[in-house]
């Protein structure tokens, strides 16, 4: 029991450090998600670290299997893991949830300098190359154009916000 103490002081440190920072999640009261990298970057991922009972004495459980990560191949996720093992057995025996979750930051770019920027890996790990649609972006969309009838008809419809009142297509069942 005298682990207890040890990890409550290490919950409260990292929800101090980390407290406002959006990147960085708490699950449980053992149990935490990081993520690595802007949520729009191709590179990001997220890293999960749960304690065990026997934390700090054995390592975390490190996970990479949150859907956020489908598009990060299988052996970038693997390499990752390993890297961040190597960190565990480093630091067996003390708090190192945010040595571990700084130390994936200070590395983001090595960890996940294979990983192709526009391969996008679904679900089922088929690859697939996107190219950006330039030329469908340059093609203006027509407007419909309305007659001063119909505008005058839908202005009569709309309250002076410009929206139309609730229920305006609404169908009377019982008639």
């Amino acid at each position: 029991t005298r682990a207890l103490p040890r990890l409550q002081m290490e919950l409260e440190a990292l929800r101090s450090i980390y407290e406002g920072d959006l990147c960085f999640r708490e699950l449980s009261p053992v149990s935490f998600q990081y993520r690595i990298g802007e949520s729009g970057d191709p590179k990001a991922f997220l890293i999960e670290v749960s304690w065990p009972e026997t934390y700090p004495q054995t390592a975390p459980i490190i996970s990479m299997d949150a859907f956020f990560n489908n598009t990060i191949s299988s052996a970038i996720k693997q390499s990752i893991l390993e890297k961040l093992m190597v960190e565990v057995e480093a630091n067996l025996g003390t708090a190192m949830t945010y040595t571990l979750f700084e130390y994936a930051k200070d590395n983001k770019e090595v960890f996940m300098e294979n990983q192709p920027v526009n391969t996008v890996t679904s679900v089922s790990n088929s690859i697939a190359i996107g190219t950006p649609d330039v030329p469908a972006s340059k093609k203006k969309e027509k407007k419909e154009q309305l007659s001063k009838t119909q505008k005058r008809k839908l202005a009569d419809k709309t309250d002076n916000k410009g929206e139309l009142p609730r229920g305006w297509n609404w169908v009377d069942v019982i008639k």
